[in-house]
């Protein structure tokens, strides 16, 4: 392995995971980036790239093979989040979503009817997953939920507003969190699985207009005494805040997995640029101030790389929660993937922000993930309260 690049990356795993790695960047070279661009000008979900993965097994690298899956360690599927999202943020988004949020929890604290409902269509692409936690007042206080759901015979009345919401126009599969008692604030905290279209009335789906990543047709959610059956209710009522602190858990992870391979690709990009862009008759490559912003890149990259690979093999070693180390994970993965992509759109310069060069585009797509799942601001509090002995894990 001559590149040291490659060598770092892969020096602690083993020959399958490595193969794991080979095999699923060149499908996602081969298959999905050639695409990317195309899309996000169209402003196209990308179901037909989505299509595509079942054959490899990557929608299900957490479901069991119960169920259609291709069940591996907590660290490939690290690997499989790192390297999808290396060329595209929307694809490895259904990934995530559907194995840390919504299939981890059904394996979790689903019924068995409910696993066997959802889980099969996940693996084979024909159930695509939407988490609808975050509401208009904000998505990091969760125990202040305003979505409520009142118990009527047979079932629940669900109303409320859900924004910033992935894969929703296309889900067949909603992790809906809302409350049965506001006044208990966590404690009243609860979760819903259900099919979206079997809902008949009250569900409405609107754009959520942004700047960034208009190929995921992000959007809001209205409920409106809509009804769900009782079977919807995952665990007990009032249950819903340690399951969805069991997802996080798990989705900080494969968050923190997609912003190694965003700042991989920042990387990717700005190596090259800078070898073959000239300037006052030498390559940018040979600028000092140009060898600073990359030696920042690559250590940071790396370091973000290992914290998520530390906080796989815990997982994998039976460490059920993890939350510091999720926390530690999140928090500088995506500030590697924001200030790689900054960095890369010096290196850049002003072609950065012409529609030549991709790099401009992943600094909005980078801090995006920077805001899913906990803020900094969050991860930092949740890190020093951990160390500090405040909260305990």
């Amino acid at each position: 392995m001559s590149n040291p690049l490659e060598r770092m990356a892969d020096f602690d795993l083993t020959s399958e995971q490595r193969e794991v790695r080979r095999a699923v960047r060149e499908f996602a070279e081969k298959e999905i980036l050639p695409h990317v661009e195309k899309y996000e000008a169209e402003e196209r979900y990308p179901l037909e790239l989505i299509a595509k993965l079942p054959a490899m097994g990557l929608l299900g690298p957490m479901i069991p093979e119960e169920y259609g899956g291709s069940y591996s360690d907590v660290v490939t599927y690290g690997i499989i989040c790192e390297e999808i999202a290396r060329v595209d943020w929307v694809v490895a988004s259904v990934i995530s979503v559907s194995n840390s949020l919504c299939a981890g929890s059904l394996l979790d604290f689903g019924s068995d009817a409910q696993k066997d409902k959802f889980l099969p269509g996940i693996t084979q692409g024909e159930t695509i997953c939407s988490a609808c936690l975050t509401e208009p007042g904000g998505g990091t206080d969760l125990g202040n939920m305003q979505t409520t759901a009142k118990k009527v015979d047979g079932g629940w009345l669900i109303n409320g507003t859900k924004v910033f919401i992935s894969h929703a126009a296309h889900a067949g599969l909603f992790f809906l969190v809302a409350s049965i008692d506001r006044e208990k604030k966590h404690k009243g905290v609860t979760a819903f699985v259900f099919d979206p279209r079997e809902v008949k009335s009250g569900l409405s789906i609107g754009k959520f207009p942004m700047r960034t990543l208009k190929r995921d047709n992000l959007a809001e959610v209205h409920f409106e005494d809509a009804f769900i059956p009782d079977e919807a209710l995952l665990g007990e009522p009032g249950g819903g805040f340690p399951i969805l602190g069991s997802a996080l858990d798990t989705g900080r992870f494969s968050v923190a997995a997609r912003c190694v391979g965003q700042a991989q690709r920042c990387l990717d990009l700005a190596l090259p640029y800078a070898m073959e862009r000239e300037a006052f008759g030498q390559k940018l490559g040979n600028f000092q101030m140009i060898q600073q912003k990359v030696s920042d890149m690559v250590c940071r990259t790396q370091q973000a790389r290992l914290l998520v690979y530390q906080l796989g093999r815990m997982k994998d070693a039976g460490v059920k929660r993890a939350s510091m180390e999720s926390s530690m994970a999140k928090l500088c993965a995506s500030q590697a993937a924001v200030h790689n992509a900054l960095d890369g759109m010096q290196i850049f310069g002003g072609y950065s922000c012409s529609e030549e060069y991709e790099i401009g585009r992943l600094l909005l797509e980078a801090k995006s993930l920077e805001f899913g799942e906990g803020t900094s601001e969050l991860h930092n509090r949740l890190i020093a309260e951990f160390a500090l002995g405040i909260r305990q894990q």
